[in-house]
């Protein structure tokens, strides 16, 4: 009697599971088909200093986040020195991935457009733009990324909102940007930010 009722009960937690694991699969399905995440924030220097680290990859290391992910992480330089045709390989551990990023456009100083492609630890394929707008007596900096949402995405971020992961990421990366030509004019500046923990 005991088995019999134990063999009820793991069939009606079999199904419950599949019928959960089915109504989330379909949720996911009906998630939107692209993504876009943002953030902007206001730097008391002129354009002109903020898009210089932007549109040059060799400046990344010392503002962008995802360089302090793996220190011993491979870098490869190649196209245009900096601007459009500038081409940047990177490749490190689990945590960096690999990819490759191309500047396909810019606009002195207001903007700056890279083709992003990740190859590991998984592939995809999108559109990062920073715009540079002067406001009074500082500069709005905006760091976008989108591009397509692949379903197993969309199922991960009915865990995770990648609006809030990618979000901090950008946010420390503006800050950073933010002490670099701070502390270039010769005023205060802050340590280097990481990606915060989540």
């Amino acid at each position: 009697m005991v088995n019999f009722i134990l063999r009820q009960a793991l069939s009606a937690f079999a199904i419950g599971a599949g019928i959960l694991v089915a109504a989330l699969l379909g949720i996911a399905a009906t998630r939107p088909n692209s993504f876009r995440v943002q953030r902007s924030r206001d730097i008391q220097a002129p354009p002109e200093k903020i898009f210089a680290l932007i549109q040059d990859f060799r400046q990344w290391p010392v503002w962008s986040p995802y360089e302090k992910l793996d220190p011993a992480m491979t870098r490869r330089y190649s196209g245009s020195p900096s601007g459009r045709g500038a081409v940047y390989h990177w490749a490190g551990n689990s945590k960096a991935g690999e990819g490759r990023a191309e500047i396909t456009a810019t606009s002195a100083p207001n903007s700056v457009a890279i083709e992003l492609d990740f190859l590991k630890p998984f592939e995809g394929h999108n559109t990062v733009e920073f715009t540079i707008r002067p406001h009074g007596d500082s500069t709005t900096v905006t760091w976008a990324m989108y591009g397509p949402q692949r379903y197993l995405v969309k199922v991960i971020s009915l865990f995770l909102s990648m609006d809030r992961m990618m979000g901090r990421e950008f946010e420390a990366g503006l800050a950073n940007m933010e002490s670099v030509v701070t502390q270039r004019n010769g005023w205060s500046s802050t340590a280097v930010r990481q990606i915060p923990r989540l």
